[in-house]
């Protein structure tokens, strides 16, 4: 399908802005790629507030020189992108995924405007997803305060038991 020039400047536009955009872009080639498989990984990357999208290499490489991206020649077969504008390591675990089959291969991609190779993607991945990070930082946070409590009540505490201990031990005088 042939595409007039204003096509392509917007084309090109989309692609500027979808980068600018987003927190991270991951590539991948496809082969043999039916409806539904893209229809799967779009709607699970929608999910977790990501696109996906199947760009012209051509026009990509032009977008990517007009907002200073490093050009590092991973567009140059058939390429989908898969852009995080809010949870980039919940993507990139869709995308890691979605290359463990024989449809889907990963060839790289970009993260705060800089190139990020395969493996970085693969250690995004593996990283938990943002609810148990944010417990794991509240509760690394929350650790040191729980001891200063604990170490400021303490000398109470033991002054406590000190009196209840001699208050038991010492019998009460009768009555009389």
């Amino acid at each position: 399908m042939a595409f007039t020039k204003q096509e392509k400047k917007e084309l090109i536009a989309g692609y500027e802005k979808w980068l600018k955009d987003s927190k991270a872009a991951y590539v991948m080639s496809y082969h043999k790629m039916s409806v539904k498989t893209i229809q799967e990984l779009r709607s699970e990357a929608r999910e977790v507030g990501g696109e996906l999208r199947v760009v012209k290499n051509t026009l990509m490489n032009l977008a990517l020189g007009n907002i200073n991206f490093e050009n590092k020649g991973i567009f140059d077969e058939a390429s989908v992108v898969a852009f995080a504008f809010e949870d980039a390591p919940s993507l990139a675990k869709i995308i890691d995924k979605a290359s463990s089959t024989d449809v889907f291969a990963i060839k790289g991609g970009f993260m705060d405007g800089a190139p990020i190779e395969i493996d970085q993607i693969k250690v995004l991945a593996k990283l938990p997803p943002m609810p148990q990070m944010r417990a794991q930082l509240l509760a690394l946070i929350q650790t040191p305060a729980t001891q200063l409590v604990r170490t400021i009540t303490e000398p109470a505490r033991q002054v406590a038991a000190v009196v209840k201990a001699y208050s038991e031990k010492i019998p009460a005088p009768a009555a009389g």
